[in-house]
């Protein structure tokens, strides 16, 4: 099944079939997951001005490859602001909880641009991209991900955090105009920034992840994005973490944050 046919089944019903490829450890991707529920949230918003603003993603459990039912409900639809909350449901669970809000844009006099500072990385042509190998999460084969600060997972760092560039595969995809569930996929392939401090494999996954959508994307598939995560705190199974997302131009386009459960 294509990635456009799958999102066009979430548009158009309840039930779906979650299709091989997207494992990540022993649950589907929860960049697809994430992804999948937007879809749903997007294809609900009628006003064609209310852009989204942000979300927040709870992974209440593991989700499995195969049938999967995205249910959604309109919370609040006022005048500026529409928010919704979609879940997605198997074996009669919830699994997965999105809520969102999309607004249109008000005049305002308070504006404030305090962005941080943008890392100075290579261009994406200028480094190396991690070739898929059997060893890896399923998952990572859908994406070009190229690493420009910091070390890699599981190599015993001293310290955690680390940034790059990703894209969604040109082997796998043909180029497109993306969109609002695309980037949501595409942001969440960045493991946990605590990973480079691993000294052996271990899982560890995300239990709750917020996004702040800053600037509107009018990309294509094969453009490349800019990531940089900082942990804040890491201690009791547990470290929550922020990251930025930007635009190979250096403009802002999204702000995360994230709680991972980690289990070493």
């Amino acid at each position: 099944m294509s990635f456009l046919q799958l999102f066009e089944d979430v548009k158009q019903q309840e039930e779906i079939e979650i299709p091989e490829g997207w494992l990540q450890g022993r649950t589907v991707f929860g960049g697809l997951v994430a992804g999948l529920l937007m879809q749903k949230a997007c294809s609900n918003i009628q006003d064609p001005d209310k852009r989204l603003l942000s979300c927040s993603v709870t992974f209440v459990g593991p989700v499995q490859q195969g049938t999967a039912r995205l249910t959604i409900e309109i919370l609040r639809e006022g005048k500026s602001v529409t928010t919704l909350e979609a879940r997605l449901w198997q074996d009669g669970a919830v699994q997965t909880i999105l809520v969102a809000s999309f607004g249109v844009s008000r005049t305002s006099n308070i504006e404030v641009k305090q962005e941080p500072v943008v890392p100075l990385y290579a261009q994406p042509e200028n480094l190396k991209t991690i070739p898929f190998s059997k060893h890896m999460p399923e998952c990572f084969q859908h994406f070009d991900v190229c690493w420009a600060e910091g070390n890699y997972p599981v190599t015993a760092s001293e310290q955690p955090d680390f940034g790059g560039w990703s894209r969604f595969s040109s082997r796998q995809y043909e180029n497109r105009q993306m969109t609002v569930p695309d980037l949501v996929v595409l942001m969440d392939i960045w493991p946990p920034g605590v990973l480079p401090m691993f000294k052996q494999i271990a899982p560890a996954s995300s239990l709750t992840w917020h996004i702040t959508y800053v600037r509107p994307i009018q990309h294509q598939l094969y453009d490349w994005f800019k990531y940089k995560v900082v942990t804040e705190y890491a201690g009791e199974g547990y470290s929550t973490e922020y990251a930025y997302l930007w635009d190979q131009n250096d403009h802002l386009i999204a702000i995360l944050r994230q709680t991972v459960t980690v289990f070493t």
